[in-house]
């Protein structure tokens, strides 16, 4: 169901976007809808950082559009209501904001996200988004691009992490657990120095690419911290980011556009 609609204008490109609600299993998701007044290239999903829905993912957002994508942007929190817009700069420095952040992330699982985007390819073909569609992530996101390009290798044409958490772990919900089952191109944008995707863990999830014939990228931007290409985010980096946005796009238009 249509929410509401208004132009959004990300620098010089006048973007479409509507909010709609998408049922699920576990309730209704709100999601942005960005449209370019041109007919779309083809969709992507964009998955979100810890942070949730704000502004600066609508920027993201309307950068895609501008290069010739619909994106769909789902609140993947949906499921705990209402919730304020956290500050990306002061959220961890506050140690309930932080235990509820995290709290959402835990009980926010892999396997809801996968079920979830079952509803969210529906949504998009509603709209008359059909064909092969791609998708990218951001921190939390990451993890979850690659598991339903796994669970919809059908549908997932590409799937990107960047600045991506635990891709490669002893979880049973790992993504490289998962490798054989992907059909879709792979491109994973690792920050310099990040905890939470150590060397291991790329070597790791590269033997399983590999092994799995899976076409790859895994690429290192040196001297970036984790969650560099987020505009509102304390360690963001103008020229990683830059980067990351011309990996994107080349991925998106090689497989997508034909």
């Amino acid at each position: 169901m249509r929410q509401g609609s208004g132009a959004y204008q990300p620098g010089a490109f006048a973007v479409i976007k509507r909010t709609i609600d998408i049922a699920t299993a576990d309730g209704t998701c709100r999601a942005g809808l960005f449209q370019p007044e041109e007919p779309a290239k083809a969709a992507v999903i964009l998955f979100m950082d810890i942070f949730g829905l704000r502004p600066a993912l609508d920027a993201m957002a309307g950068r895609l559009v501008s290069a010739g994508y619909a994106v769909l942007l789902p609140d993947l929190f949906f499921r705990f209501g209402d919730k304020p817009q956290f500050d990306t700069r002061t959220a961890f420095a506050d140690e309930a904001t932080k235990a509820r952040l995290f709290s959402m992330l835990r009980e926010t699982t892999q396997a809801m996200t996968i079920a979830d985007t079952g509803a969210f390819l529906e949504a998009l073909s509603a709209e008359g988004h059909a064909g092969p569609v791609s998708v990218s992530g951001y921190c939390m996101g990451g993890a979850r691009a690659l598991n339903v390009a796994a669970a919809f290798p059908g549908r997932i044409a590409a799937a990107a992490s960047f600045h991506g958490g635990n891709l490669a772990t002893d979880a049973e919900d790992s993504p490289h657990r998962r490798a054989a089952e992907m059909k879709a191109r792979i491109y994973v944008g690792a920050a310099g120095v990040d905890g939470s995707f150590p060397p291991e863990q790329a070597g790791r999830l590269a033997e399983a690419l590999r092994a799995a014939e899976v076409d790859h990228v895994i690429e290192n931007y040196a001297g970036t911290r984790h969650g560099w290409c987020v505009p509102d985010h304390s360690v963001f980096d103008e020229a990683g980011a830059e980067r990351h946005w011309t990996r994107l796009v080349t991925l998106f238009d090689e497989t997508l556009v034909h």
